[in-house]
């Protein structure tokens, strides 16, 4: 079990609490979204923030820092054209233009271990300001 923990890329791990927390917001809907964070002393995939079920989009919006790149899972529920309520799971990989180039690329080069750990994510958004990670473009994600 501790393998399927290890990175392919660069080394990194994920904590068994990244996996935790994200099984928990999927299937017990503890949370509305995940922000995972890289640390670079330690080299392993952390959980930084776990929002409450009470919180929305523009919860996790304000918990990425504008200067430092994070993971994120966002739990979308909308309503169909149908009316049918839905969920869709959103993995998003924040990358901010005043990030540090070395963070860019840390986080860039182990993005796809932590995304293939994680299953059950819906979409990818690959967000470098707010604008391109809005709620306008994930409800047309969602569609």
């Amino acid at each position: 079990m501790a393998m399927a923990f290890k990175m392919a890329t660069e080394g990194m791990r994920v904590k068994q609490e990244c996996l935790s927390s994200f099984t928990e917001m999927k299937w017990k809907r503890a949370s509305r979204y995940v922000v995972y964070k890289i640390d670079e002393k330690s080299r392993e995939v952390t959980v930084d923030k776990v929002g409450s079920p009470g919180d929305g989009y523009d919860g996790l919006a304000a918990s990425l820092p504008l200067d430092d790149c994070r993971y994120a899972v966002f739990d979308f529920d909308f309503v169909t054209v149908d009316n049918c309520r839905k969920s869709k799971i959103f993995f998003i990989a924040w990358s901010p233009t005043a990030s540090r180039i070395r963070s860019k690329m840390l986080y860039a080069t182990s993005k796809q271990g932590l995304r293939r750990l994680l299953e059950g994510i819906h979409y990818e958004v690959q967000a470098t300001d707010a604008a391109e990670m809005g709620l306008d473009v994930i409800k047309e994600r969602a569609k």
